[in-house]
């Protein structure tokens, strides 16, 4: 059976004042933005944060905030472990744990080095097991510095141990996570969300818990809407229309994120501005934002079809 009550926890971005400092206040409106959409949790401190770029000081005081903010109106995830030795991560994982989130996301591509073996992958997660005491732990595929995908049985019998409540998927690969939803069916604490909406409605029929995407910082609504109807037969056109305006639009929300999205949201909300720290990505320039406003265009016309 097909569960329907599906889930989006949005990867939250980080506001930044013009001269790259924590904007606070944009911060507050944007957790409210995101739980006034329908939101059942939130991802922070991650890529779309620019975790990278963050102090360890500014992620546990950025942490800190939501968690204060949120005042336990939904569950809060926030990734806790960087690069260092395997002892420096478990002693930060307990440092993030502390301000009150509900787990701690462990960065697989962190674990072990890209040349590094699976055995190697695996000894090193059971070391950070070992070393995190009774911390609630879940993955994340961050595909920087590069992708490492968990085996879908290994995953299996981490989640089996009860210390393991959360993956986000960015395998991209259906068929994979079928297989991680089918051998940790059984475990009613743990939840797959999928980071690849060009098969979002296919992956929560494979048993996801929800969907946790970039897309969710452009129309966090719709991804709601999607997880509330992709099962409902009277709403198949509809759902029909969603999945393909995922799939039509991805690449303009890919390009210059997070600057796009910011972009994006700053048409709307005067609080978001587009200042990034991360200098990796591509130029927010005049050809990019003229896109991510047919973008808004599109949305537009589709909402009013969606939401009627």
């Amino acid at each position: 059976m097909i569960r329907n009550n599906k889930e989006f926890i949005p990867v939250m971005l980080m506001p930044f004042f013009e001269d790259k400092t924590i904007d606070y206040g944009a911060l507050e409106y944007l957790i409210e933005f995101y739980l006034e959409a329908g939101a059942k949790g939130l991802f922070a401190n991650c890529l779309s944060s620019e975790m990278f770029e963050l102090s360890k000081q500014e992620m546990v005081e950025s942490v800190s905030f939501i968690v204060q903010k949120v005042n336990g109106r939904v569950p809060i995830v926030a990734t806790g472990t960087f690069p260092g030795a395997i002892e420096q991560q478990a002693a930060f994982v307990k440092e993030i744990y502390a301000t009150g989130i509900q787990a701690v996301i462990v960065i697989t591509s962190l674990l072990a080095s890209e040349h590094d073996s699976e055995e190697v992958f695996r000894s090193n997660v059971k070391q950070l097991l070992a070393l995190t005491d009774d911390v609630p732990l879940g993955f994340y595929e961050c595909p920087v510095p590069y992708k490492r995908v968990i085996d879908p049985t290994f995953l299996g019998e981490l989640v089996h141990t009860g210390r393991i409540t959360y993956h986000k998927d960015t395998s991209l690969n259906l068929a994979n996570v079928q297989k991680k939803n089918e051998v940790t069916a059984d475990v009613a604490d743990f939840g797959l969300y999928d980071a690849y909406m060009a098969h979002a409605v296919a992956t929560l029929k494979a048993g996801s818990r929800g969907l946790s995407c970039i897309q969710g910082n452009y129309f966090p609504e719709l991804v709601v809407w999607l997880c509330n109807n992709f099962n409902d037969d009277v709403q198949q056109d509809k759902v029909d229309e969603v999945q393909q305006f995922f799939i039509d639009n991805m690449d303009v929300m890919h390009y210059a994120y997070p600057a796009s999205a910011k972009y994006y949201l700053q048409g709307t909300y005067s609080w978001m501005g587009t200042t990034c720290r991360r200098t990796d990505i591509e130029p927010l320039d005049e050809e990019t934002k003229i896109k991510l406003n047919e973008l808004k265009d599109r949305y537009d016309t589709l909402k009013m079809k969606i939401f009627q």
